[in-house]
């Protein structure tokens, strides 16, 4: 409807996406949500945002410094 795709466009001009991409986002974090109702928002947005980190390579192994008992 028109109101939700007026809504839509304030956020996609805040950030920085284009229309569809919004509703696309909007989508992807409902779906999310509904199978994993148990999980906050906060929990849902920052494992995306460090999934994509892993992906652009923007994060370092892990590495073990102490030896295991």
């Amino acid at each position: 409807d028109d109101g939700f795709v007026t809504h839509a466009r304030v956020y996609a001009e805040a950030e920085s996406r284009s229309l569809p991409k919004q509703i696309e986002y909007w989508a992807k974090i409902g779906k999310i949500m509904i199978d994993n109702p148990e999980l906050s928002y906060e929990f849902v947005h920052e494992s995306l945002l460090a999934t994509e980190e892993v992906k652009q390579g923007l994060t370092k192994p892990y590495v073990r410094r102490t030896k295991r008992d």
